[in-house]
């Protein structure tokens, strides 16, 4: 694949992410998440690629690769927690923070652990949203940032003030404030200035209450951000309610509840309509008026029913208006509902509590396994054994757990097959993406098992490529002959089950197009924490030139591979071992030359 197709799915997988972001603004998460995917199954399979520049420089399409695959497991992230499913959402944090720090984008990695912050404060977590706020505090004061150092400090503020460490909330409302008015950021600073007095109306200081509400409304009604001149009525209202100032309360809920009305948030003015119904039933108050009390809660529960929100309490004061009036059967009604009401409220409160200790359970579990591969990446934990044999050749594995660092070997000989699916782009086309991850997986799957049985070992997949090699990490003398068994084996075993064979396009058939070469290669370990065993020297290119130059069903091997197994043939007395080699003549290869070529065939006995 040409610089040129690599620039192209970075240019779509952009444009698709462009695109997930307005369908995630609007709360279409289902197409927003089905962006962020398309653009991954474009991108994820390039991002271990070796031919792309390096991955740290600002202008190279590795670089730019990984910052776009590490922005799609960013907006998944935020997907998740959209949905409330704060294990994936961690999963996809941690999975994008790895790729930030491999291209060094300090701005998205503060970002990511803002987000982990906010997970485990939506978990009720609050030692470990701290942990997570600070951590970003940390780094947006390296970097200097001042928007985003406001913006840690108002999450700290946001934990103590659910601590009720009110002290505490007032020291980081009050620190963020002062970066936001040197920023000239109204909006942030309103919001901030409406914090401080929530903290106050919550310490039972409604004069200082009152006072900062008011400074946030004027910063409010001067940019115009009307949503929040409205929030800033209803909580005026509901302190001078609290002071039994009734008619500045009925004043207040009123400018609300026409913002509120205007806006079409039905929700935020359903409570402002049964705040305005509550102020009616004061018996101190002047205008005590029982039966606009009673319409504007009967309006305020209509409104609340019809959008699914459960109205307990205005049930209890119209079931408290109904007592003082002596409406019995009306009292009883309203009363009943309130208890009732009330039950499936505690009832759904208990079931989310339940839910999200599942969460906090499932994030800890998360947060171990993220401990785990940390120290796999260290190679300094023998408990790191199973891990690191799932990532690694066994004895590579064993070797970095001994201590030993800097793994690279000389191997004089081995064999080196390349192996990808002919037609790969219109059988994959037609395929949802989640078929064509399950397709690869089948494929490469048996591929696996193949190269384990022969004693070969898979060093990678590109896409729809696959790469192994017999000789190394473990030299052995007939690597020759175990890579033609297991590629043999490949062409013979892959049948598809009809679920994969259903998508072929009329006319396309599945085939394995399979390349080998024999020669020398340096094998090494590459990654300081996200190790990747791989082969590097000329003849890993051969042989990836012998499959791309060779054809679907066949196994096109090089002079230097046949010359080697005749030899072995000869060592062994046994003149074919079963196999045997149609001429293909000489032929351009790419980057090579002109060089002789053959089809490895299993000999007609």
């Amino acid at each position: 694949m040409t610089n040129l197709d690599i620039q192209a799915k970075i240019d779509t997988s952009t444009s698709l992410l462009d695109e997930a972001r307005i369908f995630f603004e609007t709360s279409n998460y289902d197409e927003s998440e089905r962006c962020a995917n398309e653009a991954l199954f474009l991108l994820e399979p390039e991002v271990e690629r070796h031919d792309l520049g390096e991955e740290g420089e600002k202008t190279s399409l590795k670089c730019a690769i990984i910052e776009v695959v590490a922005h799609a497991y960013n907006r998944l992230n935020t997907i998740s927690q959209s949905r409330s499913d704060y294990s994936l959402a961690l999963q996809q944090a941690e999975t994008a923070l790895k790729f930030c720090e491999r291209n060094g984008n300090l701005t998205r990695k503060v970002g990511l652990i803002v987000n982990i912050g906010l997970v485990y404060d939506s978990l009720s977590d609050y030692p470990r949203a701290l942990e997570y706020y600070t951590k970003a505090l940390v780094i947006n004061e390296e970097l200097g940032n001042k928007q985003w150092l406001a913006n840690s400090l108002c999450n700290i503020g946001n934990v103590y003030h659910s601590l009720e460490d009110y002290p505490r909330a007032l020291e980081y409302y009050g620190k963020a404030l002062v970066i936001d008015e040197e920023l000239g950021n109204k909006w942030s600073a309103a919001g901030g200035i409406h914090n401080i007095g929530l903290v106050y109306a919550e310490l039972l200081n409604y004069p200082l209450a009152l006072e900062y509400f008011s400074k946030a409304l004027a910063i409010n009604e001067k940019v115009g951000n009307k949503h929040w001149i409205a929030n800033n009525h209803s909580s005026i209202g509901s302190v001078y309610s609290l002071l039994s100032d009734y008619p500045r309360a009925l004043e207040y809920y009123g400018k609300a509840l026409a913002a509120f009305e205007k806006l079409g948030l039905k929700e935020e003015a359903a409570g402002a309509i049964g705040g305005i119904g509550s102020l009616y039933i004061e018996m101190d108050f002047e205008g005590y008026d029982a039966g606009k009390a009673e319409e504007y809660l009967l309006k305020a529960i209509a409104i609340l029913e019809e959008i699914g929100t459960k109205p307990y309490n205005f049930h209890k004061s119209l079931a408290d208006l109904y007592e003082s009036q002596e409406r019995w059967k009306e009292f009883a009604v309203h009363f009943k509902q309130y208890h009732d009401l009330e039950k499936e409220v505690q009832s759904e409160d208990a079931h989310k509590q339940a839910g999200l200790m599942e969460q906090r359970k499932q994030a800890a579990e998360r947060e171990k396994e993220i401990e785990l591969a940390k120290a796999a990446a260290a190679a300094k934990l023998t408990a790191t054994t199973m891990l690191l044999h799932r990532v690694l050749p066994e004895s590579i594995a064993t070797r970095m757990i001994a201590g030993e660092e800097d793994i690279a070997d000389y191997f004089p000989s081995v064999t080196i097959l390349f192996a990808d699916i002919a037609g790969f782009t219109p059988i994959s086309a037609g395929m949802p993406a989640y078929v064509v991850v399950r397709f690869l997986n089948y494929v490469f799957g048996t591929f696996d098992a193949i190269m384990k049985k022969h004693g070969c070992e898979k060093i990678k997949t590109i896409g729809d490529g696959y790469m192994a090699v017999a000789g190394a990490p473990i030299e052995c003398a007939d690597h020759a002959e175990r890579m033609a068994l297991a590629a043999l084996e490949m062409q013979e075993d892959i049948k598809l089950p009809e679920e994969f064979r259903e998508y072929l396009p009329e006319g396309v058939d599945f085939g394995i197009r399979v390349g080998l070469h024999t020669g020398s290669v340096v094998g090494g370990v590459i990654g300081d924490e996200r190790f990747v065993y791989d082969i590097y020297s000329d003849a890993v290119n051969t042989a990836a030139r012998m499959e791309s130059h060779g054809e679907p069903d066949k196994i096109h091997v090089s002079h230097d591979y046949v010359i080697h197994l005749q030899n072995r043939f000869a060592m062994t007395k046994n003149t074919t071992h079963g196999l045997t080699f149609e001429k293909r003549g000489e032929m351009d290869i790419k980057g090579k030359g002109m060089m002789k070529t053959y089809y490895l065939q299993k000999a007609n006995i």
